[in-house]
């Protein structure tokens, strides 16, 4: 059984102000002629299929088009909502596509039910699990202790009575402890989103989406595929790919990546303003990429962005590096840490009150954090 893992496809996000659709265009079009040279059995798509809940119209005809051209390929395409889509919005007609091999996985009703593939070596059970948190779960399951993330989804695994002597694959979009994040992935709530990699020790392999770097976490069977593009500086030094899983008798997995060339890549220069305005310099430069410049000039150039966008029309972001910049930004260290809201909130109550919140407190404060973020 070969599939090709997608995720995180984001269609209709911009970056720094820029739309990215036409890079997004382009490189579902490389993906499509991926998909007809390797000729999987399926195509996942795990999660964050839009950029937002209510996508725009050129949004939906780029993600229409996408799937028309998979299913002309005769491939089974799996897909699940992500924490930035509206799994409601994006399993509208789902029952309907299922005849077409476009299965898209329904809003969270407390069980899963897996889609039955077959080859040489027997069945494979596909499940598909949109981005879920504790309060959707607690709804179908209100005996249960279901406090955090990996209880959600542990209670939600468990619910699906996956055979062990069957060959399983889960679709997934949730933050598995480990994980090495890029900066520009959506992890709202540090520290309390975290799932462990056990929760999925009954599938054979689970195709996660959520973290925007190809990575695997706990070993091969479970995988993050990454973004197709780059959407932050973060993500300068990544390679984009597309990740093959191929299942063969139950107990052997092999996984490769095909690379995915961008029609613009994003890249970071710098320099003083004359060098990086030379000739000789931007001769070298694929100047249409989409670029962080970093001026090394003591003094700040009148109206730079402008200028420099003679020369790379596709500038993102301008920075400064320079006496100043360091001086600055020596001052700030240690002020920049990164804290969770919860810890923000209870070093708010502690000066506002004089006393540290109580365990019973710190409890209310989690359970209202996560309603709060359920509801965005």
């Amino acid at each position: 059984m070969k599939l090709i893992h997608l995720s995180d496809l984001h269609i209709g996000k911009r970056v720094n102000g820029f739309s990215m659709l036409e890079d997004q265009a382009f490189i579902l079009d490389s993906i499509i002629s991926i998909v007809s040279q390797e000729a999987p059995d399926a195509v996942i798509i795990a999660g964050d299929v839009y950029d937002r809940a209510v996508p725009t119209a050129e949004a939906v005809q780029t993600l229409d088009g996408f799937l028309y051209r998979l299913s002309q390929l005769s491939v089974q395409v799996f897909i699940i909502s992500g924490n930035h889509d509206s799994a409601e919005r994006l399993s509208f007609g789902s029952r309907l596509m299922d005849a077409s091999g476009i299965h898209i996985s329904p809003v969270y009703s407390g069980r899963a039910e897996p889609v039955v593939l077959h080859d040489s070596y027997g069945e494979v059970g596909i499940y598909m699990l949109p981005y879920i948190c504790p309060s959707e779960v607690r709804e179908y399951y209100p005996d249960e202790c279901i406090d955090s993330f990996n209880d959600a989804v542990r209670i939600a695994v468990n619910g699906m009575d996956v055979p062990s002597d069957r060959r399983n694959i889960i679709v997934a979009h949730q933050f598995v402890t480990g994980a090495s994040q890029s900066g520009s992935e959506d992890i709202s709530v540090g520290g309390t989103e975290n799932v462990d990699s056990s929760v999925f020790d009954v599938f054979d392999y689970t195709a996660l989406g959520h973290i925007h770097s190809a990575q695997n976490v706990g070993g091969e069977r479970v995988r993050y595929c990454g973004t197709p593009l780059k959407y932050s500086f973060s993500e300068v030094r990544q390679d984009k790919t597309v990740t093959v899983a191929e299942l063969h008798e139950k107990g052997r997995l092999t996984v490769s990546t095909i690379p995915l060339i961008p029609m613009r890549d994003m890249r970071e220069i710098s320099g003083s303003y004359a060098q990086i305005t030379a000739r000789e310099f931007y001769a070298e430069t694929e100047t249409d990429d989409y670029i962080r410049v970093t001026l090394t000039d003591e003094e700040a150039i009148p109206d730079a962005i402008g200028k420099l966008r003679a020369i790379y029309p596709n500038i993102m972001r301008l920075d400064y590096d320079n006496t100043r910049t360091r001086s600055g930004a020596a001052e700030l260290v240690g002020s920049a840490e990164v804290r969770s809201p919860s810890e923000l909130f209870e070093e708010l109550y502690t000066a506002q009150n004089g006393k540290e919140m109580t365990e019973e407190q710190r409890g209310f404060l989690d359970k209202m954090i996560e309603k709060i973020w359920g509801e965005q």
